[in-house]
């Protein structure tokens, strides 16, 4: 039998969705954390999915304001790359501020026809101008959220490390910036969501209020 020099092809999983959200270290953590855990008890409780939400420890996230990284998986089968530590290939990136844009290879992976969320009070075409062609191409939309104008962020230890976190998930900018992905890409529907969300009112401005724009033309 001829060997398929293509390994990646024989790991393939057609049904798996990946999200990658970015934050600052430290002052974003528990925002990039909340936005990962939000979607996937959404599609778990209410939708059945195969789910994995995580944070990237490789990121220092104990250092502050550095970039650092969360990470959903969603899927209609058993997760099989449950054990790779990073996505390889996200369809969808979120930032939890505008500035991480900026020195930061955002796309990751190679496919293209990505959606970007950014909290920003700034348009997506505004935001295009921040990125390197060679990323902006990766993506189809990009949407921009006022995010901190909705709600504020959570600087907490609780949650971390798979700890218990009482301060409640959803409760500060990552409402908003949920609600944003919801209405961009319907990763998950509306309701479920709704139920899991702790700042139901922030996610809702989210949803109402994020603008969206085709990459291409931003």
């Amino acid at each position: 039998m001829a060997y398929n020099s293509d390994v990646k092809e024989l790991f393939k999983e057609p049904t798996l969705r990946q999200v990658t959200a970015w934050a600052r270290g430290v002052l974003q953590n528990k925002e990039a954390r909340d936005v990962v855990v939000l979607l996937t008890q959404a599609a778990w409780k209410s939708e059945g999915k195969y789910v994995q939400a995580f944070e990237n420890y490789v990121d220092l996230p104990d250092r502050i304001y550095v970039p650092v990284r969360a990470y959903a998986r969603v899927s209609d089968e058993p997760i099989e790359s449950n054990f790779i530590y990073e996505n390889e290939d996200p369809e969808i990136v979120v930032l939890t501020e505008e500035t991480l844009v900026k020195g930061n290879y955002i796309p990751e992976g190679p496919s293209g026809d990505k959606i970007l969320v950014v909290n920003s009070k700034r348009t997506p075409q505004e935001i295009a101008k921040f990125i390197e062609p060679d990323q902006l191409e990766k993506f189809a939309k990009i949407v921009t959220v006022d995010a901190f104008g909705m709600a504020e962020a959570i600087i907490t230890l609780d949650g971390a490390e798979g700890a218990y976190d009482k301060s409640g998930i959803g409760i500060g900018i990552s409402a908003a910036l949920v609600g944003a992905v919801v209405k961009a890409t319907e990763f998950v529907s509306y309701d479920a969501v709704y139920e899991e969300v702790a700042n139901k009112e922030a996610f809702k401005n989210g949803f109402d209020n994020c603008q969206i724009a085709d990459a291409a033309v931003a």
